[in-house]
């Protein structure tokens, strides 16, 4: 005895529980990928992109030339410095340079964690 196939067809009616019943509405990209870097590391990519894209603005040519910015999580910025030399700067200036983010990016960082390089062996 053949089994007996039953094949439902889409009715293409959201509405009825056709086709694409419980399917939501398209998402802009840049919501969900704002909502991804908030539920990874609570940090949206206007913060991210304000911190990165304004670097040199903020900090000033002297300083962006000898550290840059790593990383921005939750409200703690990560910068790098070439020497430590300059990350003892960047230390004492910390405040100055939460200010000037806020002030020319528009971004909020609550501390400023200072890490020297490694050197890359050639």
């Amino acid at each position: 005895m053949a089994a007996s196939r039953v094949t439902r067809r889409p009715t293409g009616d959201v509405r009825s529980g056709g086709y694409g019943a419980g399917v939501a509405d398209p998402t802009p990209l840049t919501k969900s990928l704002d909502s991804m870097m908030k539920s990874l590391r609570g940090t949206d990519r206007l913060q991210v992109g304000g911190v990165f894209g304004k670097w040199d603005v903020a900090v000033g040519d002297q300083i962006a030339a000898h550290v840059k910015p790593v990383k921005l999580d939750q409200g703690t910025l990560v910068v790098e410095a070439d020497t430590s030399t300059w990350a003892t700067q960047v230390k004492f200036l910390a405040d100055t340079i939460i200010t000037r983010l806020r002030e020319e990016a528009g971004v909020s960082v609550d501390r400023v964690e200072v890490r020297v390089a490694s050197r890359r062996r050639s």
